[in-house]
């Protein structure tokens, strides 16, 4: 057979294949949603309108953070003649201390000389304490008596309240201030190229009475 007449038999096939593949191409991405329509693909839509409510001036200097574990069990009576019913916590907690800096006046800013700056100082504060529920659990419940949602709210917040006493107990607002020492003298003495005494604010004397 002569190449020519081989190649005129072959173009009707070499069209089809032509054609095939641009058919393919354009319809194919929609035959692919279509594959399964008893299982389509799920859509997600969000709606939401956010709304400033606050704006606040924040002025706390955070300096120290107590990090608590501990083990909870938390009792409390019901019925009279049931048993009390109990939880088993295991707790974490932080908690932070702090320096409101919005507290510092003018005047207690004194400059001495041409080399020395007294820096009154807020007393230091306990900005905040609390649970941290992502590495707490709920180790056992007993006798909920279908309150246990109840029983397991309230043994947590009695062991946020203990995270503060905690860290009060530990000392973290005298660890506070001496951080203070540490962190802020230096920043201080950087910024005004002098020696920096931090000193502790004094507590406005109490009036007498008038008569």
């Amino acid at each position: 057979m002569s190449l020519p007449l081989l190649i005129r038999r072959l173009l009707p096939l070499m069209f089809l294949l032509g054609l095939g593949w641009f058919l393919w191409t354009k319809i194919g991405p929609a035959l692919s949603e279509l594959e399964n329509p008893l299982n389509p693909a799920p859509r997600v839509t969000v709606t939401h309108n956010t709304v400033l409510q606050k704006v606040e001036s924040l002025g706390r200097l955070e300096l120290v953070r107590y990090q608590f574990k501990d083990v909870v069990e938390y009792k409390k009576s019901t019925y009279r003649f049931l048993p009390d019913a109990k939880v088993a916590l295991i707790v974490a907690g932080n908690a932070i201390g702090c320096l409101d800096l919005r507290k510092v006046r003018a005047q207690d800013v004194v400059f001495e000389g041409d080399s020395v700056v007294r820096v009154a100082l807020p007393a230091a504060e306990l900005c905040t304490w609390q649970v941290d529920h992502s590495q707490s659990r709920v180790f056992s419940v007993e006798n909920g008596f279908f309150q246990d949602a109840e029983l397991v709210d309230a043994g947590y917040k009695y062991a946020e309240a203990n995270v503060r006493r905690a860290a009060l107990q530990s000392g973290i607002l005298a660890q506070t201030e001496q951080n203070a020492q540490q962190i802020l003298r230096p920043m201080l003495e950087t910024m005004t190229g002098r020696r920096v005494v931090l000193t502790r604010q004094m507590q406005n004397p109490l009036r007498p009475a008038q008569r």
